[in-house]
């Protein structure tokens, strides 16, 4: 006969009044209760928990004192446990975690990897590790998938429980503390996790989204977290230990039972549940230890697990655990916070922070003694509670007082801890659902006391917020708490009633400052409590930069930002601690180091520098840099290599890569190391999209090697040469190209002018360069005003030629609107050919001047942030030359004409002269033609022949003649004359 028969009748009963004679309902009800026996008789003691929950843990905390198991067998990821060792040295809350970067058997792309678990006080998990690591011969063996088969498996995780309703949503504020308890916003807080792969132990909520909408309906409840307060965890709080764990288990199975049809996540539970019972029964072979002195934790949804393996007396075939990847896994604690667990599990925000309350209630009323790991930081932080004092009054001392065995012995009490010290044999399964189901809860009455200091207190808080609060809030409050209480069908207001309340009652419209009245109801009530991990656990990199940072005297533990200054001219002795902070600046995101005064450039070293530091706010991002490399300067070069050997890398990215290891590493190997690299990749491209960037990189390195090295280093050379040859060959092309932008094509000019000396003496020839400048033909107007200003610089076109050519554009209405495209070009053309500053000056004066208004209000606006975004360099050409051009006050610009309307001066004329006598006039006689051609060439146009004898009787071949004696000599010469 099983245990439960009398209550299998009465729901039998009930499914048939509400169904009708359903075998639906009768079956799920009727299962449930079978799981509930069938994890009572199991041989093996199986504790059901939900994760973070106070009622979990107080259970835990009574059933380790009464029971005292020797081995504790627990629902964590197995490669995990040597990390247990080290929460001794941290302040909880914080996350186990593991983290892979060099994948191998993922999918390329996937990395990095990450998982974590985060582990509370208010936890069972907790209660039951810290047992086993300070009790001597006491074992703790994780069961769990490893964190390899976590990624393995989660292709087939694509239907998650049920998401968070929107008021479950994490906060958004920013705010830190420094004490481990939050007073300002959740922002950076509810992020310390990242987006790391959160594992639970017992996932506790209903993966039917029709059924959580059900008991939230009927519940009166907004979501789910205050469901499971009001209907699971207070009724659970005080229950005894038989209670709890049958009702927890026909919880999981509820939960289990009513999934819905399809759920993928099953059949990955099932392979989890097939894997721990499969370590259970080989750590019990191995060891040999008698399952009746041992302990499964485990969530409650695999406490009721259908799989054929589950139990130890299972006749199913031994189950074959996948291989392992060969992903190199890194493991560490990072910090972790209660905003960080709602948020990464989809709890409502504050939940975390009023289970931790509700627990240190309990424990206060219960007088128990939760386990601790000796030499755990923190506590309960500068906060101390009256919980946690109570629980200091009883210790080893009260233990040793004088017990009164005549009455009965509470397992609570002292007496009863002490009465524990001896294991004690497991309680025979009775029926406790029947009376805990059918019996109304045992409600707490109001406590009046507490409630109005919560009250009186968030009034206090929000008048410090900028909210008009007064005494007649605080009432409003009280009684408002008090109706919500009722209305929900609750004896006593919960956190959550009150929080309501205060919301109603206080914030009115508006919200003052960035705090809402919900969170300050969340600090009024435990704030955000934000783990730390203390020295002895940290990785070798972050205990490295703790001791580098030693003589600046900062407490790089506390959350709050610190400023710091350092006189590099008189301490000489912290260029070190300097150049660590650019480089944890360089590697860790925005706002952990932040300068205020100083910075780092090539060629340059400030003398003074002025710093905020937040490295303990942002402790989980330095933690991860840990599991890159020893030191920050092997995971600065590791991430510098990585970045140019990048199959999507480029040369300007590879550029950069070298200015940042002179800035933060210096030496010259792996500069030299990087140049090389984008030697090639610069002549691998095929397009040109990065030329400015290339462009800007170069000319700032070259400067730098120019002015600090004797000579430049091979590598630039051979970039100069290689960039010569290759934007040479793609100069036409780019040209042509219409998806090549006008500001690729100057930084390719650029590159060709600028560097052209440079180029030419290592060898480059020029005459490339014209044939490809001769060989482009572009369409788009700003490429043809590129292109002439590169003719103009290679001297093909004269200025006056092109200044005719810019009037004929003016002049003719059908090129008139795309004018300022033409402009536009020519602003970008001070890149390769600077000296065209004063023509471009006139380009753009004429075009103000002569442009309708219909053509030039709209490109006004396009010119300026065209300039803004692509080319703020060349703004300060244009302004210079114009001032150089246009007057400096105003008195003068109404007599002010420009340089380019100012008419020419009129030609000088040649003063006559005798023509002398002899060969050379003889000579220049016989031969006109020639004659004329050299005075042309010496800039002397003569005419036509038929007018050589008047020209001659003028004068200007004597003049000619006398001005330029040696040329005539030696023409005079060549002619045999």
């Amino acid at each position: 006969m099983s245990t439960f028969d009398a209550l299998r009748e009465q729901l039998l009963d009930a499914a048939a009044a509400f169904s009708g004679g359903g075998d639906a309902l009768a079956g799920i009800l009727s299962g449930m209760v079978d799981d509930v026996d069938r994890m009572l008789r199991e041989e093996l003691e199986i504790f059901p928990v939900c994760h973070h929950s106070p009622a979990s843990a107080l259970a835990m905390t009574r059933r380790l004192r009464e029971r005292r198991p020797k081995v504790v067998y627990l629902e964590l990821c197995e490669d995990l446990r040597p990390l247990l060792d080290e929460l001794r040295n941290c302040r909880l809350p914080v996350a186990l975690q593991a983290f892979a970067t060099q994948l191998d058997g993922f999918p390329p792309g996937s990395g990095p990897l990450s998982v974590i678990a985060p582990v509370t006080e208010a936890s069972a998990e907790y209660q039951a590790i810290a047992y086993a690591l300070d009790t001597p011969g006491v074992e703790i063996v994780l069961v769990d998938r490893s964190v390899d088969h976590v990624f393995q498996w989660l292709p087939q995780e694509t239907d998650g429980p049920a998401g968070p309703a929107p008021e479950e949503s994490g906060s958004t504020d920013d705010g830190h503390c420094d004490d481990g308890h939050c007073d300002d916003g959740h922002g950076d807080e509810a992020a310390l996790h990242g987006d790391a792969v959160g594992v639970e132990i017992g996932d506790l909520r209903p993966r039917f989204a029709e059924l959580e909408k059900h008991l939230l309906h009927h519940g009166k409840v907004r979501h789910w977290s205050e469901w499971w307060d009001q209907y699971v965890e207070q009724p659970l709080t005080g229950a005894d230990y038989g209670t709890y764990r049958q009702a927890m288990a026909l919880v999981g199975s509820l939960f289990r039972r009513l999934r819905p049809d399809g759920d993928g996540r099953l059949a990955v539970d099932e392979e989890r549940e097939r894997h721990m019972w499969a370590r259970i029964r080989e750590h019990l072979a191995a060891s040999g230890a008698d399952p009746a002195d041992c302990l499964y934790v485990c969530g409650a949804f695999h406490a009721v697990s259908t799989v054929a393996e589950f139990g130890l007396r299972s006749e199913a075939p031994p189950y074959e655990i996948s291989p392992r990847t060969g992903t190199h896994w890194l493991y560490g604690l990072i910090p972790s916070s209660h905003s960080a667990i709602e948020a990464q599990f989809g709890l409502a925000r504050g939940s975390v922070s009023i289970a931790a309350a509700t627990w240190a209630k309990a424990v206060k009323r219960g007088g128990l003694t939760p386990h601790r790991l000796e030499g755990q930081q923190g506590g309960s932080g500068k906060r101390t509670t009256k919980a946690t004092k109570a629980t200091k009054a009883i210790g080893p001392a009260s233990l040793a007082g004088p017990m009164d065995p005549s009455g009965p012995v509470s397992p609570a009490s002292p007496a009863g801890i002490a009465m524990a010290a001896q294991p004690v044999a497991a309680e025979p399964a009775a029926d406790r659902l029947t009376g805990f189901l059918a019996g109304p809860p045992a409600l707490d009455g109001l406590d009046e006391d507490e409630l109005r200091g919560w009250c009186v207190d968030i009034v206090r808080l929000a008048r410090r917020n900028g909210y008009l609060a007064s005494t007649a809030d605080a009432i409003a409050v009280f009684e408002t708490s008090i109706l919500l209480a009722g209305v929900r069908g609750r004896a006593r207001p919960t956190p959550y009633d009150f929080a309501d309340a205060a919301v109603t009652c206080i914030e009115k419209d508006v919200v003052p400052g960035r705090r809402d009245v919900r969170r300050l109801c969340e600090i009024l009530l435990g704030g955000d409590k934000i783990g730390m991990v203390g020295y002895a656990a940290l990785p070798p990199l972050v205990r490295d930069v703790h001791d580098r940072l030693e003589p600046l005297g900062l407490d790089l533990t506390r959350r709050t930002q610190q400023r710091v200054l350092l006189d590099l001219k008189a301490d000489p002795e912290l260029e070190p601690c300097s150049d660590l902070l650019w480089t944890l600046r360089y590697l860790l995101p925005d706002g952990a180091i932040r300068p205020i005064m100083g910075a780092r450039r090539l060629g340059e070293r400030p003398i003074q520098e002025s710093w905020d530091v937040a490295l303990g706010r942002h402790q989980r991002e330095i933690i991860e840099l840990g599991y890159e490399g020893v030191t920050v300067e092997q995971v600065l070069e590791q991430r510098l290599r990585r970045t140019v050997w990048d199959p999507q890398a480029t040369a300007g990215v590879a550029l950069a890569a070298v200015e940042d290891a002179i800035l933060y590493l210096g030496g010259r190997r792996l500069p030299s190391e990087l140049g090389a690299r984008a030697v090639e990749l610069l002549a691998a491209e095929r397009t040109v999209d990065d030329a400015p960037e290339v462009l800007r990189r170069i000319r700032r390195l070259l400067t730098y090697y120019r002015a600090s090295e004797p000579e430049l280093p091979a590598w630039c050379e051979d970039f100069v040469t290689a960039g010569y040859a290759h934007y040479c060959t793609l100069l036409p092309t780019a040209f042509a190209d219409d998806d090549t932008g006008v500001r690729q094509v100057g930084a390719m000019l650029g590159f060709l002018f600028t560097l052209e000396g440079l180029a030419l003496s290592l060898g480059c020839d020029r005459a490339q360069l014209e044939l490809a400048v001769r060989q482009s033909h572009p369409r788009a107007p700003a490429k043809v005003a590129l292109l002439w200003a590169a003719q103009t610089q290679l001297g093909l076109l004269t200025r006056e030629e092109l200044r005719a050519r810019c009037d004929e554009l003016l002049a003719n209405p059908l090129v008139v609107p795309a004018y300022p495209l033409y402009v536009s070009g020519f602003v970008q053309a001070l890149e390769p050919v600077p000296g065209l500053a004063p023509f471009v000056v006139e380009a753009l004066s004429k075009a103000f001047a002569r442009l309708p208004d219909p053509v030039l209000l709209p490109w006004l606006p396009t010119l300026i942030t065209t300039l803004r975004r692509h080319a703020p360099e060349l703004v300060p050409v244009l302004v210079r030359e114009a001032g150089r051009t246009f007057p400096g006050a105003l008195s003068e610009l109404d007599a002010w004409t420009p340089p380019w309307e100012r008419p020419a001066a009129p030609p000088r004329r040649a003063r006559s002269a005798p023509v002398p006598s002899g060969p050379v006039p003889a000579l220049l006689t016989r031969h006109p033609a020639t004659t004329g051609v050299v005075a042309e060439l010496l800039g002397c146009t003569l005419g036509c022949t038929a007018e050589w004898g008047s020209r001659q009787e003028n004068g200007e071949v004597a003049a000619l003649i006398a001005r330029h004696p040696a040329t005539t000599g030696a023409v005079a010469d060549l002619l045999g004359a």
